[in-house]
């Protein structure tokens, strides 16, 4: 992996969120092959990505935003807690705006389903490739408590809850009869939009240092708030014991890789 941490802080960006894209696609694939999956490799696998995210979440964005907010003169607590509570709200305000999906899914088309389904994991993954991106350019920057590792580890932790999000708007549309080739187009779609939002990450973080403590709460308490909106509920439903050996296992080895090797 040394040719990776090598490279351009934007090409890193941009190939971390090509991965998290390409896990999606391969979540959605699946229906080439099946009609369902197994609920506890999903839920296995949720529980993992939410315990990796929610380690990165503190040492790999909201601890440096203190550390910088600190170097630069603002007010640390202040800073980091505006900018987690606005991100979280960002996405807690995306869940309420598409609130109105128990009553398409109720008296609309699985076309509609479909398509509110896809818009709301998209909504999703905009604040999940800033953050990839975020995290790349302030490690490029040198920003204490940030490293490429670590921000490798966040993507890998998101391209793992990428892949049930793929599974989970590819199966349903090839239930619903759609064709195996519209169920993968539309499943991989939501993914589409990270790379192009880890660039915007890497771009705004290596330009705008002083905004920067603002960008990486922001981004933790995005990531937060999918964990506890999606992923844990998700995950929990029908596996719980499963799906709280993965948070723990995500959680211990993000925070491992963090504090050992960051």
């Amino acid at each position: 992996m040394s040719w990776f941490y090598e490279l351009n802080p934007v090409l890193q960006g941009l190939f971390a969120t090509l991965f998290t894209y390409f896990i999606t696609a391969l979540g959605a694939g699946l229906v080439f092959f099946f009609k369902t999956m197994n609920q506890k490799v999903l839920d296995m696998m949720m529980g993992f990505a939410a315990g990796v995210m929610i380690a990165a979440s503190f040492w790999s964005l909201l601890a440096p935003a203190i550390e910088l907010s600190a170097e630069l003169g603002g007010n640390a607590w202040l800073t980091a807690s505006a900018g987690f509570m606005f991100g979280g709200a960002f996405v807690i305000g995306t869940d309420m705006a598409l609130s109105k999906a128990e009553l398409i899914r109720s008296k609309g088309s699985s076309v509609k389903r479909s398509i509110l389904l896809t818009a709301a994991v998209t909504l999703h993954n905009i604040p999940e490739g800033l953050a990839i991106g975020v995290a790349f350019g302030s490690a490029a920057i040198g920003i204490e408590g940030s490293s490429a590792q670590s921000a490798f580890m966040l993507a890998l932790g998101i391209g793992l809850q990428n892949f049930p999000e793929g599974v989970c708007v590819a199966m349903p549309m090839r239930r619903d009869g759609a064709s195996r080739l519209k169920s993968f187009f539309v499943g991989q779609s939501s993914g589409i939009v990270e790379p192009l939002a880890g660039v915007l990450g890497v771009l705004f973080a290596l330009s705008m240092r002083n905004a920067l403590p603002l960008a990486l709460s922001f981004s933790a308490g995005a990531m937060i708030a999918v964990v506890c909106s999606e992923l844990i509920p998700e995950s929990f439903k029908d596996n719980k014991t499963i799906a709280a050996f993965g948070v723990l296992s995500g959680f211990a080895i993000m925070m491992i890789l963090d504090v050992a090797f960051g």
